[in-house]
């Protein structure tokens, strides 16, 4: 299954999302389409050719192009930046006649209907008017019309019969004024043109401010090198990065990008990783280490054997899992699609109801006029746009903050849940701690040294597999210490090894193989139940029969483990601790890190029934794990968080990526949730209020009241600032840092 993303055109609102949505779903062979109104963007999952897709959705009375790479994504832009100055100048336009008039007006000092000279004044008046409608309001008209033509309404339709309405209804007038009282001959040019004014102006400053919310991806497209150095039959040259092919040889010098992923094969460098795991500390690499594309090499050169290209790279597949994020909807999302699917025909039947109250039972010499206005305000200032805006807006921004920090985030949904979660279950392996055994403490007794002890314990474990003996063997490699011959190994499954070494048998392993080999280890016992407490597995050497010292070895805690489990806490989540390790060291891990449970030795296929059972007891559980064996659970949970390495992004099982490795990006990733949704609220409300109080005012409601009718042209411009305001309260969320 293939998944296509599309530049769609002439969307003015949230009902337009839904007329979009459903051309696409509509078609053959496409599983889902989504639009996000914000971007104006479609991702459609599906074996559907392109053509198909850009077909439904002209069909359905917009325009669509497909977006390929970085090369679309900037004509998009560019296409965005000089609507953007089309709408500034159009609404300059409309203000050079809609203004005066509105000025005059108020004045006193525009001529009388009544005249003939007036009658022409305002005849030029409605000719410069049509001419504004036509130039700078033309693509509400437009849009209007291709509406009604795929039998739906949008924000178009309203705008269009609203200014519409007025210019007619004024030319009516002035052509014959005798039809209506005295009191209700009045023209309302300035009321059209002040209103496409407002609303081209709006549109211009909510385009605008919504580029912003999408830097997220510009920078992240901004760290893709242009070109790479490549070695090529001896000698280096500079190529596009589109050119580089697998296992080819690349030269990096100091200060340049990494241009695709790659293993070290000569020299070695500091390279800074920020842009994958948001910590500022360069990372130190030698032969063999794995670099990444739009890391930056901080000294010295080397060379690097590519081994992920194009889009298989860790930057590329970061864009798009950020992309595919920014583009879904959370559950409350899709709740304010419906309301504004239906929002634009209930609106219409509000604007009929109100003309035929005002027509009916109005004052008598100005029940036309008021039926006019009334309707006209009623259809300018509703406003579907901030309805529509108020959740993909916010999700481009919070899913581009969590960026930033490390955290990759796969859908609205997650985004949504994470802020919700109550509990936390975190695996103990690479989660809690490093996932990787060292030797943690040598303790030789009688004559024996330190450093006998592990050249004996490393030459006895050299040709053992065990991952517990590939720690003592790198101990030892790390001191420099020469490994003996050994004869005669044997390995005891479970217990240790044993071997001659110089002539004596050495054995090597737990309590059980010194008391089955009656080794008198009363000596240090004590000290290897201590050192089993604090989590550690202490391993015993008997030379001939005679213990002589223990090797320690441990899984070592995470340096920042404690205090990201204490940041759990401080947010009110309870913390388990779910492993398939033995109690005791379980135990141990979780006193170190005060974790408040422990559920040991479970096989990785129990863990996903584990984390059922806390579902079941009501709670809202979040699984933090390595998205291998423990991808059962990340799946069961409410949200899984899999811990990366900075390269792994494409983590099917989990629902959040945290690049760093670090469990403070569980927190990061609550915070920006909670962060998240609560602006979505504040959006959604100030979408609701607006039109909850707006719509009422704009019918009249008050009118018995206090006498007083909402301006039509005050419509347009609280109308056209709704939106302005959902996004630029979205974008407050740039600014949010995390707590802690």
């Amino acid at each position: 299954m293939t998944t296509t993303r599309l530049s769609v055109s002439g969307m003015s609102c949230a009902g337009c999302v839904a007329s979009v949505e459903t051309a696409l779903n509509n078609v053959t062979g496409v599983v889902s389409a989504t639009v996000n109104f914000a971007e104006h963007t479609a991702t459609v999952e599906g074996d559907v050719p392109t053509n198909n897709l850009v077909d439904a959705v002209v069909a359905a009375g917009y325009q669509a192009a497909e977006l390929k790479g970085s090369e679309d994504e900037a004509e998009k832009e560019a296409a965005e930046m000089n609507y953007y100055r089309r709408l500034l100048k159009k609404a300059g336009v409309a203000a050079v006649v809609g203004f005066p008039l509105f000025i005059f007006g108020m004045t006193g000092l525009l001529p009388s209907m009544t005249d003939d000279m007036g009658r022409l004044f305002w005849l030029g008046a409605g000719l410069l008017t049509i001419i504004v409608l036509i130039y700078s309001g033309g693509h509400f008209f437009t849009g209007a019309w291709k509406a009604a033509l795929n039998h739906n309404a949008n924000m178009d339709t309203l705008i269009a019969l609203g200014t519409g309405t007025a210019w007619v209804y004024s030319m009516v007038i002035i052509a014959f004024p005798d039809l209506v009282p005295v009191m209700a001959k009045h023209a309302y040019f300035e009321a059209a043109a002040v209103i496409i004014t407002l609303l081209n102006f709006g549109s211009a400053l909510e385009m605008r401010a919504r580029g912003k919310t999408s830097e997220a991806i510009k920078r992240l497209i901004g760290l893709q090198p242009k070109t790479a150095r490549v070695i090529r039959d001896g000698v280096e040259q500079d190529v596009a990065i589109e050119e580089v092919g697998l296992d080819e040889s690349l030269r990096v010098r100091p200060g340049e990008r990494i241009a695709v992923d790659g293993l070290i094969i000569e020299g070695h460098s500091s390279i800074d990783e920020s842009m994958l795991s948001g910590e500022p500390v360069p990372v130190q690499k030698q032969l063999g280490d794995e670099v990444v594309a739009g890391t930056i090499n901080k000294m010295g050169s080397f060379l690097f054997q590519a081994k992920r290209i194009g889009k298989d790279t860790a930057l590329a597949q970061i864009i798009e899992m950020v992309r595919t994020a920014q583009s879904s909807k959370p559950a409350i999302g899709r709740l304010a699609d419906k309301v504004s699917s239906i929002f634009v025909p209930t609106v219409l039947i509000i604007a009929v109801i109100t003309f035929l109250a005002w027509f009916n039972y109005g004052p008598v010499d100005q029940a036309i006029t008021l039926a006019i206005v009334t309707t006209m305000t009623v259809l300018i200032i509703a406003c579907p746009c901030a309805l529509g805006l108020a959740t993909p807006i916010s999700i481009m921004v919070g899913v581009g903050k969590a960026a930033e920090f490390g955290t990759l985030i796969r859908n609205g949904d997650a985004l949504q849940q994470a802020g919700r979660l109550n509990t936390i279950i975190l695996d103990k392996t690479g989660t809690v701690t490093e996932g990787r055994p060292s030797v943690t403490e040598l303790l030789p007794i009688n004559d024996w040294t330190q450093d006998k002890l592990l050249q004996w314990g490393a030459s006895l474990e050299q040709n053992s597999e065990h991952p517990l003996a590939e720690a003592i063997v790198n101990a030892a490699k790390e001191k420099l210490l020469s490994l003996s011959k050994v004869e005669q190994f044997k390995a005891i499954a479970g217990h240790g090894v044993e071997a001659v070494i110089e002539g004596q048998q050495v054995i090597l392993g737990n309590r059980k193989l010194m008391q089955d080999r009656r080794v008198d280890i009363a000596a240090i016992d004590e000290t290897a139940r201590a050192l089993t407490l604090k989590a550690q597995t202490p391993m015993f050497l008997a030379v001939a029969n005679r213990v002589v010292g223990i090797i320690s070895v441990a899984d070592a805690i995470k340096e920042d483990s404690k205090a990201a489990i204490q940041r759990m806490h401080d947010i009110g989540l309870k913390v388990v601790l779910l492993t398939g390790d033995n109690k005791a060291t379980a135990e141990a891990v979780a006193r170190q890190v005060g974790i408040d449970e422990v559920i040991a030795e479970v096989l990785p296929q129990d863990k996903a029934d584990k984390v059922a059972s806390l579902q079941q007891r009501g709670e809202r559980v979040g699984m933090v794990g390595d998205g291998i064996n423990d991808a059962p659970a990340l799946a069961r949970a409410d949200v899984g968080f899999a811990i990366g390495t900075g390269t792994d992004v494409a983590i099917e099982s989990a629902d959040i990526t945290l690049m760093r490795g670090s469990l403070h990006g569980v927190v990061d990733a609550i915070n920006i949730s909670q962060a998240t949704v609560r602006n979505i609220k504040q959006n959604l409300f100030g979408a609701f209020i607006y039109n909850s109080l707006g719509i009422p005012s704009a019918a009249g409601v008050l009118f018995p009241f206090m006498s007083v009718l909402l301006n039509p042209m005050i419509a347009g411009g609280a109308m056209a600032m709704s939106s302005v305001t959902v996004v630029s309260n979205a974008n407050r969320l740039r600014l949010f840092k995390p707590r802690g």
